[in-house]
């Protein structure tokens, strides 16, 4: 008897422990579970886009939400939110729950430039979002309309300093990405040119001459300048562009300048940490398909997948370039 003791006593010991971790286990599964990131998406997803219908951001964001629809088996709604140089929709994303239900699809000025010009923001670009990753690289292009007088930027520049503010550029906006890029180059060159905002984007102010110059993301410029509608005095990246290469880069006759622009994915700040992970593995699977490497040549983009820390990076070291540009030029909304 005395050595079965120990024995019935180890057994029971065992026992005890099987049962206790028995009861552990759903626990822990649930812990796991409560944010609902392991069976993410169930239901459609929203994607805020604060650009009309049309624009470069939305041609991007219809071609992700469709590919992350394919992937995922639940439909990515675009909810275009145009106004206020994107601050509508972001404002309406930053008041929306963080469950994954709500996605942002925005482009570089709404969290790097927009808090250097309006007063007050109805969102916060440092708290109220959680990033998911860089989707695009989106150089722009200087576009002129033929009346301009001037084929290449070398010859926009002399009659521009000929004639201090006899020139006109649209923008989509005060303080939009078009008009800072504008100034950045102005102070480049030494010239004044003077500045007409629109409420849309200028575009078709250009086009019908009754403006004759701006600077337009290649998704939209590709087309124009391919269908001899405007022509193109320079491109902002640093090398000229597969899909233009007749246009050469503006940094070849302003070594200094360097301007380009990049779209992402952002969720509401809270967003539980496993869904950003498997949309950012999403995008990334999506962004190394052949079909978008093709799709974003074409329209002179370059795809650019990012964990959620370097497009953190990103945004912290642009805010710092477009806070500086901004403030020189003394950029103000009405």
């Amino acid at each position: 008897m005395m050595n079965k003791t120990p024995r019935r006593s180890a057994i029971g010991l065992v026992l005890a422990m099987a049962t206790a971790f028995a009861a552990f286990v759903p626990a822990l599964v649930g812990a796991q579970t409560t944010d609902g990131a392991s069976a993410y998406p169930t239901r459609p997803v929203k994607m805020v886009v604060p650009f009309p219908a049309g624009s470069s951001p939305d041609i991007v964001a219809r071609y992700l939400s469709q590919k992350l629809h394919e992937r995922t088996g639940q439909p990515f709604v675009v909810d275009n939110r145009a106004g206020a140089g994107g601050a509508i929709g972001a404002e309406a994303v930053a008041r929306s729950a963080p469950d994954g239900y709500t996605t942002f699809f925005m482009v570089n000025s709404i969290v790097t430039m927009n808090q250097f010009i309006y007063k007050k923001l109805g969102y916060d670009p440092a708290k109220d979002f959680a990033p998911v990753s860089l989707v695009a690289a989106v150089p722009y292009v200087l576009l002129a309309h033929k009346n301009l007088g001037a084929s290449n930027l070398q010859e926009l520049i002399a009659k521009a300093k000929a004639k201090p503010g006899s020139i006109d550029y649209a923008s989509a906006g005060i303080g939009g990405a078009g008009h800072v890029i504008m100034e950045l180059m102005s102070s480049e060159a030494d010239i004044k040119l003077m500045h007409i905002p629109f409420k849309a984007d200028g575009l078709a102010a250009v086009i019908g001459g009754q403006v004759p110059l701006m600077f337009q993301p290649t998704t939209t410029a590709v087309a124009q300048i391919k269908k001899g509608s405007l022509i193109g005095l320079g491109t902002t990246g640093s090398k000229r562009l597969s899909a233009l290469p007749d246009t050469p880069a503006i940094s070849e006759v302003l070594p200094r300048f360097s301007a380009d622009g990049w779209q992402g994915l952002m969720v509401p700040a809270g967003t539980p940490a496993p869904i950003v992970d498997r949309l950012n593995k999403e995008v990334a699977a999506i962004l190394a398909l052949p079909e978008t490497a093709e799709r974003f040549a074409a329209l002179g983009i370059e795809a650019w997948h990012t964990s959620p820390q370097k497009m953190q990076e990103t945004i912290t070291a642009d805010s710092a370039k477009w806070g500086k540009v901004i403030q020189a030029a003394r950029i103000e909304p009405n």
